[in-house]
């Protein structure tokens, strides 16, 4: 699900950045835009995983926006933003095709599992499967679960291969030791950062004369270098 594009359209710059905060600090890229038009000019042009769409927009309302979507039979999830406590918006949203909604003020942490679940139930969190990552002399195929350096195949556990498909994921990417329990690990598992240590080390004794490396990052974590 990491790396995944949000394409946020709202008006409000505060809503935007505490979006923003949360949905990158958890490994998503974000795409803003202020406004109807600009909205459906971002779908077709960018195809973002999931749109998070604030009902009171210039130009043209969320709701127009998610109805000329689905017209067009665009399935992109959309998440709606509603200041209004009226079911109104929400029923009329829900109906027009979008998959949830939120009334502001909410808690950008359940933005983030709303964001999560919905990529999750969709499928789109996992569209990279089957699709090979070339990092330096190292191949990644996430459909077969295999890794091969200069066409030798390495063996990698369970474990071993999703933390180094998180990592080589996004090269360059610093991650911390509790994102990468939560990404590779699929939970949040905190207090056992240790585990992170450990396989980061079998990966790197696996990895030993590769064009490729992982990094510490002192104090934070660790990250892919190419």
């Amino acid at each position: 699900m990491a790396n995944e594009l949000i394409l946020v359209v709202d008006d409000e710059p505060s809503i935007v950045q505490l979006a923003r905060l949360y949905l990158e600090r958890d490994g998503f890229r974000i795409l803003a835009v202020p406004d109807g038009p600009s909205a459906l000019d971002a779908v077709h042009s960018h195809k973002p995983a999931l749109v998070v769409l604030d009902v009171m927009l210039p130009g043209f309302d969320g709701l127009e926006v998610c109805r000329r979507m689905r017209s067009v039979g665009n399935d992109t999830p959309i998440i709606m933003l509603t200041a209004r406590d009226e079911d109104v918006d929400k029923i009329i949203g829900l109906e027009l095709g979008a998959d949830d909604y939120l009334s502001k003020p909410f808690n950008p942490r359940e933005l983030l599992a709303r964001v999560k679940a919905i990529l999750r139930r969709s499928g789109t969190g996992r569209k990279t499967v089957g699709k090979l990552l070339h990092r330096g002399d190292l191949t990644i195929d996430p459909g077969s679960r295999e890794v091969s350096l200069c066409d030798q195949r390495l063996h990698l556990r369970a474990q071993e291969f999703d933390l180094l498909l998180t990592l080589a994921g996004q090269p360059g990417r610093v991650f911390t030791r509790e994102q990468l329990l939560e990404m590779a690990w699929g939970f949040e598992f905190y207090g056992q950062t240790r585990t992170v240590d450990v396989h980061i080390a079998h990966l790197r004794k696996k990895l030993e004369g590769a064009s490729v490396r992982i990094e510490t990052v002192t104090g934070v974590g660790y990250k892919f270098v190419l």
